[in-house]
């Protein structure tokens, strides 16, 4: 018995963010944070519009896809570090707004690896007979923590939601592995230090700023680099297949740089390589969901295609999954 992605879904916001109008924010240019990081614009929420309105949206996408009715659904599962409030999940709200009464419904955190570590947990459930049906969504509304006069942090983060049907099937394709990784002595190297219960809301934590995103860019980088190709290769040699096998690499997209520093260490052709940050940045959780969906909906991925997708995250954590379409 195996586990498939069914059905897949996304939602970006409106708004779009360009380089050109972050010149007028802070000391840089279109040309810097072209070259450096791939990125030309990113989709920013409008104001009252929280990380559950985007991942209700990608949500009923994949449903529709997947040909699934919300109350056939067993389970959901939210990524994300932007909930809407810290109780209840974005879980417990997706699965009301969409009408999944009889579902589960739960958040998980591992940053932008999180959907990687939710369709992980989903294939659980389904090879232990558990459930038949999840929704798993990676949802992320950066722009909301993001510093905009912070010009090493604000020109990579933008929002949207990505959803996927991991459903059972007795068909020879699906999820053939997974790796995940974790190494919390990184932690401090990008995280948001206010706001939990360490550093609760105060006038000292809006002061000092911090309730925004914290990152050390050059050792994110160099962890980055060497996660995204070694979990990549693990998930590979797990599901028995060699580099030559993949058909189709889906990575997480934080920067053009890092993806390019991974193809050359896997020696695989960049023609293999679904790449979208320049119109939405780095989208934490949704960036792997929401490139999977297009990648599937303008058929660069076919049935029987064997593809990787592989992220790294805060926490710091990392993983990849081998799925044969």
């Amino acid at each position: 018995m195996g586990a498939i992605i069914s059905g897949t879904g996304h939602y970006v916001p409106e708004k779009i963010l360009t380089n050109k109008e972050l010149e007028q924010l802070v000391d840089t240019s279109d040309e810097w944070i072209t070259t450096r990081t791939g990125i030309r614009e990113r989709r920013i929420a409008g104001k009252g519009e929280a990380t559950s309105h985007l991942a209700i949206q990608a949500a009923n996408r994949a449903l529709e896809s997947a040909g699934v009715s919300p109350e056939e659904l067993d389970c959901i599962i939210v990524a994300t570090v932007t909930p809407d409030m810290a109780f209840p999940s974005v879980a417990c709200i997706v699965q009301e707004q969409i009408g999944a009464r009889n579902a589960a419904a739960f958040d998980i955190e591992a940053a932008c690896t999180g959907f990687i570590y939710g369709i992980t947990i989903a294939n659980q459930f389904i090879q232990n007979d558990f459930y038949s049906k999840v929704l798993v969504i990676g949802a992320d509304t950066l722009s909301k923590i993001t510093d905009y006069s912070d010009r090493n942090t604000c020109i990579l983060f933008g929002d949207g939601a990505g959803a996927v049907i991991v459903e059972k099937s007795e068909e020879n394709r699906g999820i053939l592995s997974a790796k995940l990784g974790a190494d919390g002595s990184g932690g401090k190297l990008l995280h948001q230090p206010g706001g939990g219960s360490l550093n609760p809301a105060s006038v000292f934590t809006i002061e000092n700023s911090m309730h925004y995103i914290k990152m050390e860019g050059n050792e994110v980088f160099k962890f980055a680099t060497r996660k995204m190709s070694s979990s990549a290769l693990e998930v590979i040699e797990k599901a028995n297949l060699t580099v030559e096998d993949i058909d189709f690499i889906i990575p997480h997209q934080a920067n053009i740089r890092i993806i390019e520093a991974a193809s050359k260490r896997l020696n695989i052709s960049k023609d293999k390589i679904f790449t979208n940050l320049d119109k939405y940045g780095n989208m934490s959780a949704a960036s792997i969901p929401v490139a999977l969906d297009e990648a599937v909906r303008n058929s660069h991925i076919k049935k029987g295609d064997n593809i990787i997708i592989v992220g790294f995250g805060g926490g710091l954590t990392w993983g990849a999954a081998a799925i044969r379409w």
